[in-house]
């Protein structure tokens, strides 16, 4: 890609080695941990499923027993593994069931060899494995069949809190030309540290993120996708204290897209930041094998911070979601990195510097799909400027080739859109995207002018500021409040009574048969 910006590639670089240093030195004690979450993802993947008489899920239930007797960190998959290898044919489900029962100690049978225990595992290991790729292999199907858009994805949110009536809304959408469903997650569902069980109807604020919900949805997407001839893209939530669950769940029911930031959860829902980024590593493993792109969430800090004064931050912290993610295995095609439209319209020349941070973010990654954040912060009501804000929006999008763009909503802090709304603002953006859809080609920024000064500040500053992180490490700058302007403790926050060192025994087969066709 030719540069518009004349971004200094020095500095790029700069900021780009220090974030890997970063997500290197924090790795480190990725690799020492484990949490329940990780555990009771390994435990669904072998196929632990369904809920107990209390209404418990399974994967709990066994995560629990564990913890209970002091034995998580030697991991779910080394003591399942272990009972398989003690009672030849039993299965994961099987096993959960006796302990559910309290017919099954795991902590009190004799050891067996590690290889006896991983290949008790490799049934149940290689159906999980099998299932994943078979949907990879529908999915470049479906597109093999009907093509891929070459322009901005369309994408619309769904939120009424009852799947049925999510599916109603969804189809239609589709039918108005959405390229990508988002089912939002309802109020403080990533606060629970289970994930429920079951078709829901009775979300605040959006729908329960559950497997069977997952697989209606798919299936309704499937069905209007071929009457369309399109393949409609299903996206979800995996962040919270059950990260990575969430995203073992999307792989088994094929959704495209997940919301999946290394440090959303820790700034935005206060959940303790080394039980999120031990998740997050893990959830980025399956949603790489998966082929599914995830969503991080820098758009959010500027509603919390000045979107003009902080724009460096977005920048680092897509450095570092980056640096993350490649250390996860999840190629740059899969990270729709985030960032937003979301300057004060009071602002002398607003349009020029999001323009500027539009085309940056796209030079400095030009392989990642990103994901374009509409205005909020500065809607008021007046639906007729929130039409035009959105319209501003829609023409930074096509000029600087974004690719997930969340719609814009002329009704944005008023109310939950109506479909009619919908219908109006995807007419907005269609319009937009055909008329100037090869404009970005057309344009060059004048040396020494507004846009190119704005973007090599904001390169500047990002770059600064992930060296004072490579100093400091990650956790102790989150503890200072550089990212939205908010302070988290190391030890403080959700869930780290989950995060447990790892046993001298320890192993996860799903990283290591994942990570290891990744690389192949």
């Amino acid at each position: 890609m030719k540069s518009k910006l004349g971004l200094d590639q020095g500095l790029v670089a700069q900021a780009r080695s220090s974030a890997a240093h970063v997500a290197e030195d924090t790795q480190r004690f990725i690799d020492r941990h484990t949490t329940v979450a990780v555990e009771r993802t390994v435990c669904r993947l072998l196929g632990i499923d369904g809920l107990n008489e209390l209404g418990s899920p399974m994967p709990n239930v066994v995560v629990d027993h564990l913890a209970e007797r002091g034995i998580l960190g030697d991991g779910a998959a080394m003591r399942l593994g272990n009972a398989l290898a003690e009672y030849p044919g039993l299965t994961p489900q099987e096993a959960a069931e006796r302990i559910d029962r309290g017919e099954l100690d795991l902590s009190a049978l004799p050891y067996h060899p590690e290889p006896e225990l991983r290949a008790a595992l490799a049934p149940a290991i290689d159906a999980a494995m099998g299932r994943i790729r078979a949907n990879v292999d529908r999915r470049r199907a479906y597109l093999d069949e009907f093509g891929d858009k070459s322009g901005p994805y369309i994408y619309l949110i769904v939120a009424t809190g009852n799947i049925y009536e999510d599916i109603t809304q969804a189809r239609a959408a589709a039918k108005q030309g959405a390229d990508v469903i988002a089912v939002i997650r309802t109020t403080g569902q990533s606060l629970l540290d289970f994930v429920p069980y079951g078709a829901t109807t009775e979300g605040f604020g959006g729908t329960y993120a559950t497997q069977e919900n997952f697989r209606l949805m798919r299936a309704a997407l499937d069905e209007v996708g071929e009457q369309e001839k399109r393949y409609i893209r299903l996206c979800n939530y995996c962040s919270g204290l059950c990260m990575p669950e969430i995203a073992a769940m999307g792989a088994l029911e094929r959704l495209d897209v997940m919301l999946n930031d290394a440090l959303y959860g820790i700034l935005f829902r206060d959940i303790n930041m080394k039980r999120t980024i031990i998740d997050q590593y893990f959830s980025r493993v399956i949603n790489g094998f998966a082929g599914v792109i995830i969503n991080t969430g820098e758009d959010n800090y500027l509603t919390t911070a000045d979107a003009y004064e902080e724009a460096h931050t977005v920048l680092a912290s897509q450095f570092l979601n980056e640096a993350f993610a490649l250390k996860a295995g999840l190629p740059e095609e899969q990270m729709g990195l985030g960032h937003a439209f979301e300057m004060s319209p009071d602002l002398p020349n607003a349009f020029l510097y999001e323009l500027a941070q539009a085309q940056m973010a796209r030079e400095i990654f030009p392989r990642a799909p990103l994901k374009y954040m509409p205005p909020t912060k500065f809607m008021t009501g007046n639906i007729f400027r929130g039409h035009v804000q959105d319209a501003l929006f829609n023409m930074v999008t096509i000029l600087t080739n974004q690719k997930i763009h969340l719609l814009g909503m002329m009704t944005e802090a008023i109310h939950t859109p109506f479909m009619s709304d919908r219908a109006l603002a995807i007419e907005n953006a269609q319009y937009i995207f055909r008329t100037m859809a090869d404009l970005g080609g057309e344009i060059e920024f004048r040396e020494g002018g507004i846009i190119r000064a704005r973007a090599a500040e904001v390169l500047q500053k990002a770059a600064s500021l992930l060296a004072e992180i490579e100093k400091t490490g990650l956790f102790a700058t989150l503890e200072k409040g550089v990212f939205a302007d908010i302070k988290r403790p190391q030890d403080g926050g959700k869930g780290l009574g989950g995060v447990v060192a790892k046993g001298e025994g320890y192993f996860n087969p799903f990283i290591e048969a994942m990570r290891g066709e990744a690389a192949k």
